[in-house]
């Protein structure tokens, strides 16, 4: 696999070299910074993007309340300063009265209030709505204070106010129906142009409240093959890239102008299975299925072994020892007997649905899961797609299996509920309500001691593991590369990029 690589990279820098200025943006002074990636976003909506390319877009030009850094911990964004009431039902912001949005209107509190509204409204569809069923009323005392009432003590709202999901966008274009048409936000960042699947072109936001930016702007050329990406990274022709294939990033270290930026990332690599469809109904077949898989295996085949075995917490702080959970070590005569015992002795036949470059190991995974599967008599038909047909078919929960990379959350709250609490509304891509499931995430969400929400996050997690409706498989890392000459940027456990707000290049 290594020498196949290396044959495509020597390909590949010949073709970085024909395409020119086709693929790569043209030279351009210093103050601009070159980027490149393999996936485009697939919407400027940033309350219903769920593609991991919409986000890292989205959140150079939008911004929420607060934001998570690099540990995980909450920092201001559009507000100032926040403060929960003695009773837990009140929390209320001081937005920075600098804030404006790119049209050059102020950021008030109407705007967060009608943000919120907007996000509640089952009609929007917006990713993260169950994150905020808490709030039972948003009063606006004047321009630059919001209330949020709670119907009870809600202790990972903050953590969901931190995502792009919950970013705030103006009142005006809520009203006018623009919003995912067009892209204005109050970030660093503004959106002068996007090609999609070729191009986007940032401009700094000159009336930014975060300051000024270290860059002027930001060209962003989308390129699909990520070792034309490194091939270009070695010509010099673009300064920054974000790399999703780890066999591609690990031959950056290689390379001596250039720097690889590696972080351990919280998401998840998971086989979602469909417990509305026969045979994942059962119980015994979910179980079959996670004691056939060989965990290392996939993320040695698939990743270079770049990554560690998880399960369902990946945050450090919640995180179990994985090794103690149901069936993580493989056993396929437990999984054996747990087929002939629901009845599928001689196996069946299924399909599960991948996404091309999102993640950029999803097809190898595929290919493992169904050499691992068959096995035990599972017939797999893996059905690679587009990204956005991909997350059509997987919003809909229009799927046998689904090979996924999840996006981890700071709280295990806001990771799981909108999937495995009955009020979730990704309800429908699990398939799976559960009383005990519910009631954990409901406890832990009104628990506001660290150390008893511990205890019941694990317990959560040795439940839904031994309920297998989706099968765990890894955490890895996040990648990004650039020049030696760029400084400031600062990877993050949620592959942020946000903090391109802050990079410089040196002249």
């Amino acid at each position: 696999m290594v020498k196949q690589l290396t044959k495509k990279l020597l390909s590949s820098i010949a073709l970085a070299a024909l395409l020119g200025t086709a693929a790569i943006s043209t030279p351009v002074s210093a103050a601009t910074l070159r980027m490149a990636w393999s996936q485009d976003a697939t919407g400027l909506d940033p309350h219903t993007q769920t593609a991991f390319s919409s986000i890292r877009l989205l959140e150079l030009i939008y911004e929420p309340l607060v934001r998570l850094d690099a540990d995980l911990q909450i920092v201001p964004a559009l507000a100032d300063s926040w403060q929960f009431s003695a009773d837990g039902l009140e929390l209320t912001f001081k937005l920075n009265p600098k804030a404006m949005f790119q049209s050059g209107a102020a950021v008030t509190s109407a705007d967060v209030k009608a943000s919120f509204e907007r996000i509640l409204d089952e009609a929007t569809g917006a990713a993260a709505r169950a994150n905020f069923l808490s709030i039972a009323g948003i009063e606006t005392p004047d321009a630059t204070t919001v209330v949020f009432k709670l119907s009870q003590p809600d202790a990972p709202i903050l953590a969901a106010m931190a995502g792009m999901n919950a970013a705030i966008v103006p009142a005006s274009e809520i009203a006018a129906g623009m919003i995912g048409t067009k892209a204005i936000g109050s970030g660093p960042f503004k959106l002068e142009s996007w090609n999609p699947n070729s191009k986007e072109v940032l401009v700094a936001n000159q009336d930014w409240a975060g300051g000024a930016t270290g860059v002027d702007g930001i060209d962003i050329s989308v390129l699909p093959d990520e070792t034309s990406i490194l091939a270009a990274l070695r010509a010099g022709q673009i300064d920054f890239a974000l790399l999703n294939d780890p066999l591609v990033a690990t031959l950056v270290p290689g390379e001596d102008s250039l720097q690889l930026n590696r972080v351990p990332s919280i998401d998840y690599h998971v086989l979602q299975l469909n417990p509305s469809r026969e045979p994942m109904t059962q119980l015994g077949v979910r179980q079959a299925i996670s004691c056939a898989i060989d965990r290392q295996d996939v993320l040695d085949t698939a990743s270079l072994g770049e990554g560690r075995v998880t399960g369902p917490l990946t945050i450090p702080f919640f995180a179990s020892d994985p090794s103690q959970l149901f069936c993580y070590q493989r056993d396929l005569e437990k999984a054996k007997k747990l087929m002939a015992d629901a009845g599928y002795a001689e196996g069946f036949s299924a399909s599960v649905i991948a996404a091309t470059g999102e993640p950029a190991t999803a097809a190898a995974e595929a290919q493992v899961i169904q050499s691992q599967l068959a096995e035990i008599g599972i017939k797999l038909d893996i059905k690679m797609m587009e990204l956005n047909v991909y997350i059509d078919a997987w919003l809909k929960g229009d799927f046998d299996m689904a090979v996924a990379l999840n996006g981890g959350r700071a709280d295990p709250y806001t990771m799981y509920n909108r999937y495995w609490t009955k009020s979730g509304n990704l309800q429908k891509v699990s398939n799976f309500a559960d009383d005990t499931l519910d009631s954990l995430l409901q406890k832990g969400r009104l628990e506001t001691d660290p150390a008893a929400r511990k205890v019941i996050f694990g317990e959560f997690e040795k439940d839904i593991s031994e309920k297998s409706p989706w099968i765990w498989l890894y955490s890895s890392y996040s990648y990004t590369a650039q020049q030696k000459t760029v400084s400031g940027f600062v990877p993050s456990p949620t592959g942020s990029l946000f903090s391109l707000s802050s990079v410089t290049i040196q002249q």
